[in-house]
Protein backbone atom coordinates (compact mmCIF):
# COMPACT_ATOMS: atom_id res chain seq x y z
CA UNK A 1 0.00 0.00 0.00
CA UNK A 2 1.22 3.50 -0.83
CA UNK A 3 2.44 5.46 2.18
CA UNK A 4 0.01 7.84 3.85
CA UNK A 5 2.42 10.74 3.24
CA UNK A 6 2.42 10.00 -0.47
CA UNK A 7 -1.35 9.71 -0.57
CA UNK A 8 -1.98 13.02 1.15
CA UNK A 9 0.70 15.04 -0.66
CA UNK A 10 -0.64 17.10 -3.56
CA UNK A 11 -0.26 15.37 -6.92
CA UNK A 12 2.57 16.45 -9.17
CA UNK A 13 2.53 16.92 -12.93
CA UNK A 14 4.81 13.92 -13.34
CA UNK A 15 2.52 11.64 -11.33
CA UNK A 16 -0.44 12.67 -13.45
CA UNK A 17 1.40 12.18 -16.74
CA UNK A 18 2.61 8.72 -15.73
CA UNK A 19 -0.82 7.65 -14.52
CA UNK A 20 -2.57 8.89 -17.64
CA UNK A 21 -0.18 7.39 -20.20
CA UNK A 22 -0.63 4.04 -18.44
CA UNK A 23 -4.35 4.31 -19.24
CA UNK A 24 -3.96 4.92 -22.99
CA UNK A 25 -3.74 1.82 -25.16
CA UNK A 26 -1.48 1.92 -28.26
CA UNK A 27 -4.40 0.89 -30.46
CA UNK A 28 -6.50 3.85 -29.32
CA UNK A 29 -3.93 6.30 -30.73
CA UNK A 30 -3.31 4.43 -33.98
CA UNK A 31 -0.13 2.58 -33.00
CA UNK A 32 0.41 -1.00 -34.17
CA UNK A 33 -0.35 -3.82 -31.74
CA UNK A 34 2.77 -5.41 -30.29
CA UNK A 35 3.36 -9.08 -30.97
CA UNK A 36 4.82 -9.57 -27.50
CA UNK A 37 3.18 -8.28 -24.29
CA UNK A 38 4.41 -4.92 -23.02
CA UNK A 39 6.30 -4.76 -19.75
CA UNK A 40 4.15 -1.82 -18.62
CA UNK A 41 0.54 -0.92 -19.42
CA UNK A 42 -0.35 1.92 -21.75
CA UNK A 43 2.03 4.02 -23.79
CA UNK A 44 5.79 4.18 -23.58
CA UNK A 45 7.46 7.53 -22.94
CA UNK A 46 8.83 7.68 -26.47
CA UNK A 47 5.36 7.11 -27.89
CA UNK A 48 3.87 9.95 -25.88
CA UNK A 49 6.76 12.20 -26.95
CA UNK A 50 6.22 11.33 -30.61
CA UNK A 51 2.47 11.93 -30.43
CA UNK A 52 3.03 15.28 -28.69
CA UNK A 53 5.77 16.40 -31.08
CA UNK A 54 8.56 16.72 -28.50
CA UNK A 55 11.81 14.84 -27.97
CA UNK A 56 11.95 11.86 -25.65
CA UNK A 57 14.48 13.62 -23.40
CA UNK A 58 12.19 16.63 -23.15
CA UNK A 59 9.19 14.49 -22.18
CA UNK A 60 11.23 12.56 -19.61
CA UNK A 61 12.15 15.90 -18.00
CA UNK A 62 8.44 16.71 -17.66
CA UNK A 63 7.68 13.42 -15.96
CA UNK A 64 10.52 14.16 -13.58
CA UNK A 65 8.93 17.46 -12.60
CA UNK A 66 11.03 19.94 -14.59
CA UNK A 67 8.09 22.02 -15.80
CA UNK A 68 9.32 25.61 -15.66
CA UNK A 69 9.28 27.48 -18.95
CA UNK A 70 7.14 24.92 -20.77
CA UNK A 71 4.73 26.61 -23.16
CA UNK A 72 0.98 26.16 -23.05
CA UNK A 73 1.06 24.68 -26.56
CA UNK A 74 3.27 21.82 -25.31
CA UNK A 75 0.82 21.03 -22.51
CA UNK A 76 -2.03 21.17 -25.01
CA UNK A 77 -0.19 18.71 -27.24
CA UNK A 78 0.42 16.38 -24.31
CA UNK A 79 -3.26 16.58 -23.40
CA UNK A 80 -4.20 15.47 -26.90
CA UNK A 81 -1.57 12.70 -26.90
CA UNK A 82 -2.91 11.36 -23.60
CA UNK A 83 -6.54 11.66 -24.78
CA UNK A 84 -7.52 13.99 -21.95
CA UNK A 85 -11.02 15.42 -22.00
CA UNK A 86 -11.71 19.06 -21.09
CA UNK A 87 -11.84 18.26 -17.38
CA UNK A 88 -8.55 16.36 -17.59
CA UNK A 89 -6.88 19.21 -19.45
CA UNK A 90 -8.08 21.72 -16.86
CA UNK A 91 -6.68 19.48 -14.12
CA UNK A 92 -3.32 19.27 -15.89
CA UNK A 93 -3.10 23.05 -16.07
CA UNK A 94 -4.01 23.30 -12.38
CA UNK A 95 -1.12 20.97 -11.55
CA UNK A 96 1.22 22.96 -13.79
CA UNK A 97 0.17 26.21 -12.08
CA UNK A 98 0.72 24.68 -8.64
CA UNK A 99 4.19 23.50 -9.65
CA UNK A 100 5.09 26.84 -11.21
CA UNK A 101 3.77 28.96 -8.36
CA UNK A 102 4.85 26.45 -5.71
CA UNK A 103 1.38 26.58 -4.13
CA UNK A 104 1.96 23.46 -2.06
CA UNK A 105 2.14 24.76 1.52
CA UNK A 106 -0.92 23.56 3.41
CA UNK A 107 -3.14 26.27 4.83
CA UNK A 108 -6.52 26.41 6.53
CA UNK A 109 -9.03 27.93 4.12
CA UNK A 110 -11.65 30.36 5.44
CA UNK A 111 -15.04 28.85 6.33
CA UNK A 112 -17.78 28.84 3.73
CA UNK A 113 -21.15 30.48 4.26
CA UNK A 114 -24.54 29.66 2.80
CA UNK A 115 -26.19 32.98 2.07
CA UNK A 116 -29.69 33.76 3.37
CA UNK A 117 -30.87 33.98 -0.24
CA UNK A 118 -29.64 30.49 -1.05
CA UNK A 119 -31.16 29.16 2.18
CA UNK A 120 -34.45 30.73 1.11
CA UNK A 121 -34.22 28.98 -2.26
CA UNK A 122 -33.74 25.65 -0.48
CA UNK A 123 -36.86 26.37 1.53
CA UNK A 124 -38.94 26.70 -1.65
CA UNK A 125 -37.74 23.39 -3.12
CA UNK A 126 -40.23 21.14 -1.37
CA UNK A 127 -40.87 18.71 -4.25
CA UNK A 128 -37.28 17.70 -5.01
CA UNK A 129 -34.26 16.76 -2.89
CA UNK A 130 -31.64 19.54 -2.89
CA UNK A 131 -28.30 20.03 -1.16
CA UNK A 132 -25.56 22.66 -1.08
CA UNK A 133 -22.06 21.18 -1.13
CA UNK A 134 -18.87 23.08 -0.47
CA UNK A 135 -15.18 22.37 -0.67
CA UNK A 136 -14.18 18.70 -0.48
CA UNK A 137 -17.87 17.75 -0.92
CA UNK A 138 -18.70 19.07 2.56
CA UNK A 139 -22.42 19.12 3.33
CA UNK A 140 -23.43 22.72 4.06
CA UNK A 141 -27.22 22.80 3.87
CA UNK A 142 -30.13 20.80 2.48
CA UNK A 143 -33.90 20.63 2.36
CA UNK A 144 -36.27 18.16 4.02
CA UNK A 145 -36.53 15.83 1.05
CA UNK A 146 -32.77 15.47 0.69
CA UNK A 147 -32.48 14.59 4.37
CA UNK A 148 -35.22 12.00 3.95
CA UNK A 149 -33.56 10.55 0.84
CA UNK A 150 -30.18 10.35 2.57
CA UNK A 151 -31.55 8.95 5.82
CA UNK A 152 -31.27 12.27 7.69
CA UNK A 153 -27.70 13.08 6.78
CA UNK A 154 -27.85 16.22 8.93
CA UNK A 155 -28.02 14.25 12.20
CA UNK A 156 -24.53 12.81 11.72
CA UNK A 157 -21.54 14.20 13.64
CA UNK A 158 -20.20 17.40 12.10
CA UNK A 159 -17.00 15.77 10.84
CA UNK A 160 -19.01 13.09 9.03
CA UNK A 161 -21.15 15.57 7.12
CA UNK A 162 -19.06 15.11 4.02
CA UNK A 163 -20.33 13.22 0.99
CA UNK A 164 -17.00 11.50 0.35
CA UNK A 165 -16.80 10.20 3.93
CA UNK A 166 -20.42 9.08 3.78
CA UNK A 167 -20.19 7.30 0.43
CA UNK A 168 -16.81 5.65 0.99
CA UNK A 169 -16.96 4.78 4.68
CA UNK A 170 -20.58 4.51 5.83
CA UNK A 171 -22.36 1.13 5.44
CA UNK A 172 -25.62 3.06 5.00
CA UNK A 173 -24.31 4.44 1.69
CA UNK A 174 -23.48 0.98 0.35
CA UNK A 175 -27.06 -0.07 1.01
CA UNK A 176 -28.54 3.18 -0.33
CA UNK A 177 -26.80 3.28 -3.73
CA UNK A 178 -27.68 0.51 -6.15
CA UNK A 179 -24.43 1.23 -8.03
CA UNK A 180 -22.28 2.03 -5.04
CA UNK A 181 -18.88 1.23 -6.58
CA UNK A 182 -19.53 3.52 -9.57
CA UNK A 183 -20.73 6.34 -7.31
CA UNK A 184 -17.66 5.90 -5.08
CA UNK A 185 -15.31 6.05 -8.07
CA UNK A 186 -16.91 9.30 -9.21
CA UNK A 187 -16.51 10.79 -5.74
CA UNK A 188 -12.78 10.01 -5.74
CA UNK A 189 -12.40 11.57 -9.19
CA UNK A 190 -14.24 14.70 -8.01
CA UNK A 191 -11.87 14.98 -5.04
CA UNK A 192 -8.87 14.53 -7.36
CA UNK A 193 -10.09 17.42 -9.50
CA UNK A 194 -10.57 19.59 -6.41
CA UNK A 195 -7.10 18.67 -5.13
CA UNK A 196 -5.55 19.98 -8.34
CA UNK A 197 -7.08 23.42 -7.92
CA UNK A 198 -6.62 23.52 -4.11
CA UNK A 199 -3.24 21.83 -3.51
CA UNK A 200 -2.71 23.60 -0.18
CA UNK A 201 -6.05 22.79 1.45
CA UNK A 202 -5.12 21.38 4.87
CA UNK A 203 -8.59 19.93 5.48
CA UNK A 204 -8.38 18.07 2.17
CA UNK A 205 -5.11 16.48 3.27
CA UNK A 206 -6.81 15.34 6.48
CA UNK A 207 -9.77 13.94 4.55
CA UNK A 208 -7.55 12.10 2.07
CA UNK A 209 -5.55 10.66 4.96
CA UNK A 210 -8.65 9.31 6.68
CA UNK A 211 -10.06 7.84 3.48
CA UNK A 212 -6.70 6.28 2.62
CA UNK A 213 -6.53 4.54 5.97
CA UNK A 214 -10.05 3.14 5.92
CA UNK A 215 -11.06 2.54 2.28
CA UNK A 216 -9.37 0.09 -0.09
CA UNK A 217 -11.42 1.44 -2.98
CA UNK A 218 -10.30 4.99 -2.25
CA UNK A 219 -6.61 4.04 -2.30
CA UNK A 220 -7.02 2.17 -5.55
CA UNK A 221 -8.96 4.93 -7.31
CA UNK A 222 -6.88 7.81 -5.90
CA UNK A 223 -3.74 6.37 -7.51
CA UNK A 224 -5.43 6.26 -10.92
CA UNK A 225 -5.55 10.09 -11.04
CA UNK A 226 -8.95 10.05 -12.75
CA UNK A 227 -10.78 13.38 -12.60
CA UNK A 228 -14.39 14.35 -13.19
CA UNK A 229 -16.68 17.28 -12.45
CA UNK A 230 -20.04 17.22 -10.71
CA UNK A 231 -22.41 17.89 -13.61
CA UNK A 232 -25.58 16.01 -14.57
CA UNK A 233 -26.62 12.38 -14.61
CA UNK A 234 -28.74 9.88 -12.75
CA UNK A 235 -28.40 7.75 -9.65
CA UNK A 236 -30.25 4.61 -8.57
CA UNK A 237 -31.25 4.35 -4.95
CA UNK A 238 -32.65 1.56 -2.78
CA UNK A 239 -34.28 3.48 0.02
CA UNK A 240 -35.20 1.66 3.25
CA UNK A 241 -38.68 3.24 3.28
CA UNK A 242 -39.79 3.62 -0.35
CA UNK A 243 -37.66 1.05 -2.15
CA UNK A 244 -36.01 1.45 -5.54
CA UNK A 245 -36.02 4.78 -7.31
CA UNK A 246 -33.97 6.38 -10.09
CA UNK A 247 -33.35 10.11 -9.82
CA UNK A 248 -31.75 12.49 -12.26
CA UNK A 249 -29.60 15.27 -10.88
CA UNK A 250 -28.49 18.71 -12.00
CA UNK A 251 -25.70 20.78 -10.48
CA UNK A 252 -25.69 24.56 -10.31
CA UNK A 253 -22.94 26.87 -9.07
CA UNK A 254 -24.29 29.93 -7.24
CA UNK A 255 -22.46 33.17 -7.88
CA UNK A 256 -20.18 34.56 -5.20
CA UNK A 257 -18.34 31.36 -4.28
CA UNK A 258 -17.00 29.09 -7.05
CA UNK A 259 -16.54 26.28 -4.52
CA UNK A 260 -20.27 26.05 -3.75
CA UNK A 261 -22.49 23.61 -5.63
CA UNK A 262 -26.26 23.27 -5.51
CA UNK A 263 -27.34 19.73 -6.44
CA UNK A 264 -31.02 19.11 -7.25
CA UNK A 265 -32.49 15.64 -7.79
CA UNK A 266 -35.69 14.99 -9.76
CA UNK A 267 -37.66 12.03 -11.08
CA UNK A 268 -39.23 11.56 -14.50
CA UNK A 269 -42.87 12.75 -14.33
CA UNK A 270 -45.36 9.91 -13.92
CA UNK A 271 -42.67 7.34 -13.20
CA UNK A 272 -42.63 4.91 -10.24
CA UNK A 273 -39.66 6.91 -8.96
CA UNK A 274 -41.78 10.06 -8.96
CA UNK A 275 -44.41 8.24 -6.91
CA UNK A 276 -41.74 7.00 -4.48
CA UNK A 277 -40.35 10.53 -4.15
CA UNK A 278 -43.83 11.89 -3.42
CA UNK A 279 -44.28 9.25 -0.74
CA UNK A 280 -40.93 10.15 0.75
CA UNK A 281 -41.93 13.81 0.75
CA UNK A 282 -45.15 13.04 2.63
CA UNK A 283 -43.13 11.13 5.22
CA UNK A 284 -40.75 14.07 5.75
CA UNK A 285 -43.39 16.82 5.70
CA UNK A 286 -43.31 17.40 9.46
CA UNK A 287 -40.28 19.73 9.24
CA UNK A 288 -40.17 22.33 6.45
CA UNK A 289 -37.08 24.39 7.25
CA UNK A 290 -33.72 23.74 5.57
CA UNK A 291 -31.02 22.85 8.08
CA UNK A 292 -27.44 23.93 8.18
CA UNK A 293 -24.64 23.06 10.61
CA UNK A 294 -23.39 25.71 13.00
CA UNK A 295 -20.14 26.29 11.13
CA UNK A 296 -22.00 27.39 7.98
CA UNK A 297 -24.56 29.76 9.49
CA UNK A 298 -24.40 33.29 8.20
CA UNK A 299 -22.25 35.75 10.19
Amino acid sequence: MASLERMTHPATVGQFLRARRARVSPESVGLPVDVLPRRVPGLRREEVASLAGVSVDYYVRLERGRTRGVSRSVWESLGRALRLDEVGKAHLFDLVAAATEQRLRQVALPPQWVSPGLMAVLGTLDQVPAVVLGRRLDWLASNDLFRALYVDFSTRPLLDRNMARFILLDPVAKALYADWAEVAQDVVAILRLYAGSHPGDAELAELVGDLSLHSDLFRQEWNKHDVTRHATGSKRFIHPLVGALTLNYETLRPTGDPDLTLVVFHAAPGSPSADALQLLGAWSASDHSPRTPRRTSTP
